[in-house]
């Protein structure tokens, strides 16, 4: 439970980030700075005229209005990033600038204001192909084999240098991949705008048998909010998903019978070595002992948060 706090959420307007400050707002008071190049301003109406809740629309690449955001803040949770894995193998500045720049900007701008706390939305693509599945979070060398991934990894590094050398305290979380209500990419909102489009036929990226673990939206805040009330090292990282994963075309048979569709025919892009794109790790599966020992499980399985997510974007 974190409560009676002043909170920072980066990113609050996005998909994970809105789900997260609907969670704190009810026992704190909670700022959102986001600069709404992929959040949306009508994920936080509830909020707008709440007496706890502050709105600024400013970017983590101008340190000033960085700062100001900061003040009398207790904890910030770092979502703000450009989460799109697949543009790093045409564009190799965005994830270095939106995520790797912007978590320094943010660093930096805590240290001249004296917040000492920080939760930040990390990724299980640091990992890059790992040879021990399901991964644990001490597995190493850390090698991963997409610029999303390795900007995740170098803003994990400045987190912890910052932690050491200027006394903070910081929660890394490695998620899987997080679906659910409000989504904007992956491949269920893929999957669903290409059958709107032509529902007798769906592209696949890939071979269709990339194997991965999905976990609802609901049950990351939760453990978000869980580990940090349960943990009190320097640097504490925790890998955030289900127990067992699903492979594409699994994913692609929810979201056709989601639609009540029949006969959809399947094509399959092959990708380079059955990868959806450059960059894209096949097989993908987290260690969550480290959680559980905490006190945290995840409630769903991999098929049943593809089965939710499926629903709520339908529903839209």
């Amino acid at each position: 439970m974190i409560r009676d706090r002043s909170i920072l959420v980066t990113g609050g307007a996005g998909f994970i980030g809105s789900h997260l400050v609907d969670r704190l707002i009810e026992l704190n008071r909670v700022t959102v700075l986001d600069n709404f190049s992929s959040g949306k301003r009508e994920l936080l109406e509830d909020h707008l005229n709440r007496p706890n809740f502050t709105l600024i629309e400013a970017d983590l690449m101008n340190p000033p209005a960085t700062e100001a955001a900061l003040e009398g803040i207790d904890l910030v949770f770092h979502l703000a990033a450009n989460p799109d894995v697949k543009v790093g193998a045409t564009d190799t500045k965005t994830h270095l600038n939106q995520n790797v720049v912007a978590t320094y900007n943010l660093l930096e701008a805590m240290r001249k204001k004296g917040v000492r706390k920080i939760a930040f939305a990390s990724t299980s693509t640091v990992y890059g192909e790992a040879r021990i599945v399901p991964t644990p979070e001490d597995y190493g060398p850390l090698l991963p084999i997409s610029l999303y991934g390795a900007s995740k990894l170098a803003s994990e590094a400045l987190i912890s240098a910052f932690c050491g050398t200027f006394s903070m305290r910081s929660w890394i979380f490695r998620f899987a991949n997080i679906v659910g209500e409000r989504g904007t990419h992956g491949v269920i909102v893929d999957f669903i705008k290409k059958l709107e489009m032509d529902g007798s036929q769906l592209e696949i990226l890939g071979s269709g048998r990339q194997r991965k673990s999905y976990l609802l939206v609901d049950d990351c805040v939760d453990a978000m909010i869980f580990a940090i009330a349960h943990s009190t090292d320097r640097v504490n990282v925790f890998n955030v998903g289900s127990n067992d994963s699903v492979d594409v075309t699994e994913i692609a048979d929810v979201v056709v019978e989601k639609m009540n569709l029949s006969g959809v025919k399947y094509r399959y892009t092959g990708g380079i070595e059955g990868r959806g794109w450059r960059g894209d790790v096949k097989t993908m599966l987290l260690s969550t002992e480290a959680m559980e020992n905490l006190g945290w499980r995840p409630r769903r399985t991999s098929r049943e948060a593809i089965e939710a997510a499926a629903e709520a974007l339908l529903r839209r």
